[in-house]
C-alpha cells in the first residue's frame, strides 16, 4: 500500500512531514499551526491517513493536508 503526501511524495515509516494548513483538534481547543514538524510518523492500515506526535500527543493526520519534509 502506497500513501502519498500533498505532493505525490512516497511516505513510510520514520519520514518527517509538515503540516501546510492550520488543522483543528476536534475534542480539544488546541490548534496545530501551518509548518508544524511532525517527526517519526508511522503508516496506518489506511492509505489516507498517518499517525504522529504533532502538539504533544499521538493525532492521526490525514495525508492530504502533510507535505514530506
Amino acid at each position: 500500500m502506497d500513501v502519498k503526501d500533498s505532493n505525490g511524495n512516497l511516505l513510510k515509516d520514520g519520514d518527517s512531514v509538515t503540516l501546510i494548513k492550520d488543522l483543528k483538534v476536534r475534542g480539544s481547543s488546541q490548534t496545530l499551526k501551518r509548518g508544524t514538524v511532525v517527526k517519526s510518523i508511522r503508516l496506518t492500515d489506511d492509505p489516507e491517513e498517518v499517525e504522529g506526535k504533532a502538539g504533544g500527543s499521538m493525532m492521526v493526520l490525514k495525508a492530504a493536508f502533510i507535505r514530506k519534509a
